[in-house]
């Protein structure tokens, strides 16, 4: 059987049909990657299918569907427009794209070339600025740019390299020659989707991987901590020169774009994932908040924008920099990679330029050329743009104005017009770039096989010497199906990217080796004291909806009760105390309907005191912010139960408000809540690491649960209702005791049985002294940050439940018949919660000298 005659298919044909290879057709225009001519294949597309075997096509299917395995095995997401966290698969394509060793080693040169280069470019402009002098770039393309940092000029890193990490964006132009189109300086993405590609396709594909000797990643990637390594060495002076520097990956956090690669890259690299909250600045030196304390940071891998660096110097509004960032840099205490500030290289602008400056600077032509390209800031350019205007695309010179617009004659004269009015208004923020078609590689997708256009993006790494190291692949992207731009946002898709080599693959590897039994006894894992501080609160949200929730049952329950009467007041108490209802108001306290009608138009988060929906919100925020903490189906049960309740309460709110609303709707959203806080609450007690972080996690839940309870227990010794039958069943079901009491005391109505269930008994899990001592003992097993060890521990500052008043005392009256002594046992647990929160925060999340703000045992 011929080769080609079972290989290629037309698109929307099943693969079954075998249609010749000439039936698949080409874009009119574009380089083909696949085939030299309509009936015959590349030498390396011929190979990679022979080394599939006689039926390597028939089993193209299947290794599709195990590639959307792995991606869903592996959660590997991507962020689309970082929408408040939602995510989609990452979009993988089975077959790789394939470079050819002679070509890779034109790119190899090009993209170190361009790397120096633009390493040059950034050192001048940051110090003597000769080229802005001499004329070889323009300065309104310099100091317009937002991302030239006036803060940063001046500043000269060690060896003056301020780049470590370069992104260039190839593409074959329609005569297969690799152009540039564009260069990433700032916070270079893909590396860790790189890898991520590389580690599934090479599997899948693993002996045509094997034979073609495509060269692998890793060292690449030990390239790069080599080199963040190397910029410690300037950073450790002093007492500081020994040990082993504390490289931290910056990111923006988990409603990044990329987060997911963040996440992996860091684990990969095996250095700290760290959020602008995680950092502080004392004295000039840059501390990771750790819950042993303050961590000195020597290097910085960052993946955040440069503005947002920094909000001292830099954006002000910025909430996810870090504070005094650049005068740590200054100081000499950090090195940040890459230097912020280099963000102006990127601009389309400065591809017009290159050529001379290449010429100037290195004393050589550029290898790998930009896309033709003219500066509208130039009169001369402008006016050979416009000219052809019709023929390429507008393009912004600066960031956040507006995307590229590919121009044409079918656009007519009219709108062309309006484009030269609009850029001769504001000619120095246009940039105009030919328009260059992309080359075309083949995908497989679902049984058919299809042509898309391809780029590529190769990674330059350096050292502190000046030399750099191309990774051999790269981050090959897509454009989605009818479209010539390629964005993942608009739903391309990633390839992995094989260079072919005649020589034999390094078997070298950054992956972890076989562990030792000693090494298990090493085993250590940084916690952030943001990622504790956000399980500590993510406890408490979560807790404090479950009681919430169980108290709204309650009364909704108990309104239309023979008994609701009598209970009235007390309800109403409840609610206002645990913040469902407004502070007092007449209207909430006339009726029972009015009350009811207040208490349910106050369940959502855009109340604005703290009702169900905002602890809902909450405890997703919070979780949100320790994704990488929690299993897939954890996370999954806290987002649904936010918007299961969210989206029920708001099919009902036009009913609500005309107060036409049926009750029974509203509890059967609030019970299936319960169900889910039950699910949440179950994941969190039984599918958790059982780390420090997770004890502070079940800290939260019980400083929430004492502050709960005993708010209840307060309100119904205070309003006398614990003394009727209603009031007593009512404690024993906001306290989840009712079974337990009344397989203990069957027909018992007093009340020593029920405060003796309810405060002393250490088995029932809700009890107040139960709860008490448990919390005690995890507070025993939190770590002693170095700051804080003279200090007295937690624990030894929550009075034992021995100095408390004994059952008998609880239960007596004093002259006014009230309950003082179980009243203010409850008000000093709520003191002592309060005050152990703060002290809690203080010693773990802000590492700060908190004062003691105990209530006297």
């Amino acid at each position: 059987m011929a080769f080609q005659s079972s290989l290629p298919f037309e698109p929307g044909v099943p693969h079954a049909d075998a249609l010749p290879l000439r039936a698949l057709p080409v874009r009119d225009g574009h380089w083909d990657e696949l085939r030299e001519d309509p009936a015959t294949l590349r030498e390396p597309w011929r190979r990679f299918f022979e080394l599939l075997g006689e039926h390597g096509y028939a089993s193209l299917g299947l290794r599709a569907d195990a590639v959307r395995r792995q991606v869903r095995d592996n959660d590997i997401t991507y962020n689309v427009y970082a929408d408040k966290g939602s995510s989609r698969a990452w979009a993988l394509d089975l077959l790789p794209f394939l470079i050819d060793e002679h070509e890779w080693q034109l790119i190899e040169r090009g993209v170190v070339q361009r790397a120096r280069l633009l390493n040059a470019i950034i050192a001048d402009v940051y110090g003597p600025q000769t080229l802005l002098r001499d004329g070889y770039i323009p300065p309104a393309l310099v100091f317009g740019h937002p991302g030239y940092l006036r803060p940063v000029k001046g500043y000269v890193p060690p060896n003056g390299q301020y780049l470590q990490l370069v992104a260039v964006d190839l593409a074959r132009n329609n005569e297969g020659e690799w152009t540039v189109l564009s260069q990433r300086t700032e916070a270079p993405s893909g590396l860790g989707y790189s890898l991520e590609n590389r580690l599934i396709v090479s599997d899948i594909f693993a002996e045509a991987f094997r034979e073609m000797r495509v060269p692998r990643l890793a060292s690449s990637y030990s390239q790069l901590i080599a080199s963040l390594a190397q910029l410690a060495t300037h950073t450790m002076r002093g007492t500081n020169a020994s040990g082993h520097p504390h490289i931290a990956l910056l990111t923006p956090g988990p409603y990044s774009e990329t987060y997911f690669e963040h996440v992996f890259l860091a684990r990969y690299l095996g250095i700290t994932l760290a959020e602008g909250k995680d950092l502080t600045v004392r004295d000039d030196v840059l501390y990771l908040k750790t819950l042993g304390g303050l961590e000195r940071v020597h290097v910085l891998l960052r993946r955040l924008d440069d503005a947002f660096c920094d909000p001292v110097e830099l954006r002000p509004d910025s909430t996810i920099g870090v504070p005094g960032l650049l005068q740590v840099m200054r100081a000499g205490n950090v090195a940040v990679s890459n230097v912020p500030g280099s963000g102006f290289v990127e601009s389309t602008g400065m591809h017009a330029f290159l050529p001379a400056i290449a010429q100037h600077v290195l004393g050589q032509p550029l290898v790998l050329p930009s896309v033709p390209t003219w500066w509208c800031g130039e009169a001369a350019a402008r006016e050979e743009a416009l000219s052809q205007l019709e023929h390429g695309y507008v393009m912004p010179t600066w960031p956040g104005r507006r995307e590229g617009r590919a121009l044409g004659m079918e656009q007519g004269v009219q709108r062309l017009d309006a484009w030269r009015e609009e850029i001769a208004q504001s000619p120095a923020a246009f940039t105009i770039q030919a328009a260059m078609p992309l080359s075309c590689a083949p995908r497989y997708d679902d049984g058919l096989l299809d042509m898309r256009a391809a780029v590529v993006r190769c990674y330059a790494i350096g050292d502190a010497h000046g030399n750099w190291h191309v990774m051999p692949g790269g981050f090959t992207r897509f454009a989605a199906e009818r479209q010539s731009a390629v964005s993942m946002q608009l739903g391309g898709s990633s390839v992995d990217t094989w260079i072919l080599s005649s020589e034999p693959a390094s078997s070298f590897s950054l992956m972890p080796a076989p562990l030792k039994p000693a090494d298990l006894n090493q085993k250590h894992r940084t916690i952030s004291s943001r990622a504790a501080e956000n399980l500590f609160w993510s406890g408490r949200y979560g807790e404090r909806a479950e009681n919430s929730v169980r108290l709204c049952r309650m009364i909704l329950g108990s309104l239309e009760s023979d008994d609701s009467s009598a209970l009235f007041a007390t309800l109403v108490e409840l609610a206002r105390r645990s913040g469902l209802v407004p502070p007092p108001d007449p209207a909430t306290r006339s009726t029972s309907r009015d009350f009811e009608q207040t208490l349910i138009a106050s369940l959502d988060e855009s109340s604005p005191w703290p009702s169900v929906g905002q602890n809902l919100a909450g405890q997703a925020m919070a979780s949100g912010e320790v994704r990488g903490r929690l299993s897939s189906d954890h996370w999954r049960t806290i987002v649904a139960a936010r918007n299961d309740f969210r989206d029920a309460l708001r099919r009902l709110a036009p009913r609500i408000e005309a107060g036409q609303y049926n009750r029974l709707e509203v509890m059967t959203a609030l019970d299936r809540l319960a169900v889910q806080l039950s699910s949440i609450s179950g994941a969190q007690g039984d599918r958790m690491t059982r780390d420090e972080a997770w004890r502070l996690l079940f800290v939260g839940r019980h400083i929430e649960r004492i502050a709960s309870l005993s708010t209840f227990l307060r309100v119904a010794a205070a309003q006398q209702a614990i003394d009727t039958h209603a009031g007593f069943d009512l404690l024993l079901e906001l306290f989840d005791s009712t079974l337990t009491y009344r397989s203990l005391y069957p027909g018992r109505f007093q009340l020593l049985p029920l405060l003796d269930l309810l405060v002393v008994e250490p088995t029932n899990p809700r009890s107040l002294f139960g709860v008490y001592e448990r919390l005690r003992n995890k507070l025993d097993d939190l770590p002693t940050p170095a700051a804080h060890a003279q200090r007295a521990s937690l624990s030894s500052l929550l009075p034992p439940t021995s100095e408390f008043p004994a059952l008998d005392t609880l239960c007596e009256r004093d002259e006014r018949r009230q309950y003082t002594a179980l009243v203010q046992l409850c008000d000093r647990f709520g003191a002592l919660m309060m005050a152990l929160s703060n002290e809690i925060s203080a010693r773990y999340f802000s590492h700060a000298n908190a004062s003691h703000a105990w209530m006297s045992a």
